[in-house]
């Protein structure tokens, strides 16, 4: 892939890359703060300016090492929203809920964002100069969050998926599940070399294709 190619594909998939980022943390900041606990809140979290969940590696060194070398959209990670689970109305419920609401929030996301590609699609003429570019980054929008929110319900610690788990254990179960977290670089590193993480993720965009030509076969 030459610099041309590359600074395309920044262009086309950044904003949906930074739309799954802001809105999976928003959204977590957002529910965290229904079960009493608004610490994200005023921290400046339940916020789509990605500079409120920026992470140095997570959010540009790693997605843009992912553009580069692999020639992919780019996928990354925030500062994980801080909560006082002990102001927590419900404790087990807002744990629960709280990690649930970022891959609930990307889903939700996703929905919207398949719903204005097929309006640009079936109502936007061809004639429109920008119309492709267009679709193409609306659909990096839909692909990148629906694999955001498959991704981290993996149960596996730090992802929501583990600390979905982690709601329903006693105390001593859950540290000694949220004691994964010291292997979680050689989890992911095993996802990435095995190829794991590609079986997971291509029936997942096989589902975002699919999504993209049933609400443009509804409205056309």
């Amino acid at each position: 892939m030459d610099i041309a190619q590359i600074i395309q594909l920044l262009a086309l998939a950044t904003p949906g890359f930074l739309i799954a980022l802001c809105g999976r943390y928003a959204g977590q900041a957002y529910v965290s703060s229904l079960f009493g606990d608004d610490t994200a809140r005023r921290e400046g979290r339940m916020s789509f300016n990605p500079m409120s969940h920026f992470d140095l590696m997570g959010t540009l060194i790693f997605p843009l090492a992912i553009v580069i070398f692999f020639q992919s959209a780019p996928f990354g990670w925030g500062v994980p929203i801080r909560k006082d689970v002990r102001r927590y109305t419900n404790m087990k419920k807002g744990i629960f809920w709280t990690a649930f609401s970022g891959p609930l929030s990307n889903l939700a996301i996703m929905f919207l964002a398949t719903f204005i590609f097929a309006c640009i699609e079936v109502f936007l003429p061809n004639s429109f100069g920008f119309k492709m570019q267009m679709l193409s980054m609306i659909k990096y929008v839909v692909l990148i969050n629906i694999v955001f929110a498959v991704f981290h319900l993996i149960p596996f610690p730090p992802l929501d998926g583990a600390q979905m788990v982690s709601a329903f254990l006693n105390y001593e179960q859950a540290r000694k599940f949220e004691e994964l977290e010291r292997y979680t670089f050689v989890f992911f590193m095993l996802l990435w070399f095995t190829n794991f993480f590609g079986y997971v993720v291509q029936p997942v965009l096989l589902v975002g294709h699919l999504l993209i030509n049933l609400f443009v076969g509804i409205l056309s």
